[in-house]
């Protein structure tokens, strides 16, 4: 099987996407715009050939590369970066070389745009917020902000985060956002919806089924953090409810989704909501056809003591996995563990614009034994992720919580 995967040194954990294909026989073939001799050393490990192009943004760089590959090595069977902002690219790179493996360039826009993704849950009756397009025209997103009533989310179609993102609290806010940008016909306007973003975190195999499943509980406010630079923090849960799992196989349906690890947001309600459900249901958000951002995998795997690494490449090689439950794990891959293999997993980060009450160091010997990873954040995270970051693995919400306040304790 040969296997290019696009931008594997980013983020830098993604060698192991790389590491474990290799183990199952996988010829591996690395497509990049950094040096060679930049590249962590288990990358270039895993790869059986690398090709430099000048930009990954060049379409006709990364095709000839692409090309180069297959006139080297015979038939591409695979091409995936498992990164939100190639996933165009690398449609359009399995259609142009008759790549069935993945989602083809004319099915891109059915899990890019909202309002496609929209149309999508609507029709499979999965609840979800309203929305109009600002491109139906002013008047429109006017008669469907006095039927919905303020506050409303105002959004890029296309867009990652909550980047470039709107709360409009009244009219004169709503006319002020339609009149800020000549581009104002690429947003979307959506009814606003309070509660925790839970993401379903999945491998589905090629059937359409999950081969793994977890939870990871994001905050509310991600817009504000992202908008404001507020502090960030979030956790992947050792359990996932019942109904978000549920929730997330019907979605995975609705959008034939096939061998592939997505990333899936929910609300979960704080208060009832006529017309989606009562606190504490799910509501559909948004789709992300690759795996949760950051060093999220990492989280998933040091909260349910697995490796998602390996059952993604298994999927790949074999459609199955012998680590294929998030909730039942073979003794023998399981870390050693003093009393159970499933933990909370908590993410909290720090920007540079504050000032801390505990410093970096004391945070490290607080959390000595509990600490997975520390690091600073690569410059094109941070605006949403902060700069340093911490990592640690916690047996209980209420330790998750004493660790965050911590971390974010100012002066």
């Amino acid at each position: 099987m040969n296997f290019i995967f696009i931008s594997p040194h980013f983020p830098h954990t993604y060698w192991e996407f790389c590491n474990r294909l290799k183990q199952n026989g996988v010829n591996v073939f690395g497509i990049a715009d950094v040096p060679y001799d930049s590249l962590k050393q288990e990358l270039k490990d895993s790869l059986t050939e690398y090709y430099k192009v000048n930009s990954l943004e060049n379409y006709d760089e990364v095709y000839r590369a692409v090309a180069f590959l297959a006139f080297k090595h015979g038939p591409i069977d695979w091409i995936e970066s498992n990164n939100e902002y190639w996933l165009e690219q690398d449609a359009r790179l399995r259609t142009d070389f008759h790549v069935l493996s993945g989602i083809q360039a004319e099915e891109v826009s059915r899990i890019k745009e909202k309002s496609a993704m929209k149309q999508i849950y609507t029709q499979n009756d999965i609840p979800t917020a309203r929305q109009v397009r600002c491109a139906e025209g002013h008047e429109a997103v006017v008669n469907f902000a006095q039927a919905v009533g303020y506050p409303l989310i105002g959004k890029p179609d296309v867009g990652v985060g909550a980047g470039g993102t709107h709360k409009i609290h009244n009219e004169e806010e709503l006319q002020h956002f339609l009149s800020i940008s000549e581009t104002i016909d690429k947003y979307v306007v959506e009814e606003f919806i309070t509660g925790d973003i839970c993401s379903y975190d999945a491998i589905i195999d090629s059937h359409s089924n999950p081969i793994f499943e977890s939870m990871t509980v994001w905050p509310p406010s991600i817009m504000d953090i992202v908008n404001k630079r507020l502090d960030l923090s979030y956790y992947v849960t050792p359990e996932m409810p019942e109904p978000l799992a549920l929730l997330g196989r019907r979605t995975v349906k609705a959008f034939h989704v096939k061998s592939r690890f997505v990333h899936l947001e929910f609300f979960r309600l704080d208060t009832e909501r006529e017309g989606l459900g009562v606190k504490g249901d799910f509501v559909a958000l948004e789709v992300n056809m690759r795996p949760a951002g950051g060093y999220t995998p990492d989280m998933i795997n040091y909260a349910h003591s697995t490796d998602v690494y390996r059952i993604w490449a298994d999927m790949i090689a074999f459609d199955k996995s012998k680590l294929a439950s998030s909730y039942q794990h073979d003794a023998g891959n399981a870390l050693s563990i003093p009393w159970k293999n499933e933990y909370y997993c908590a993410f909290a980060s720090r920007r540079d614009i504050y000032q801390y009450a505990h410093t970096d160091d004391e945070v490290r010997e607080a959390y000595q034994h509990e600490l997975m990873m520390c690091e600073r954040m690569p410059e094109i995270l941070s605006g949403a992720m902060g700069q340093q970051m911490f990592t640690v693995r916690l047996h209980s919400l209420d330790e998750v919580q004493e660790f965050v306040n911590f971390v974010h304790q100012k002066v």
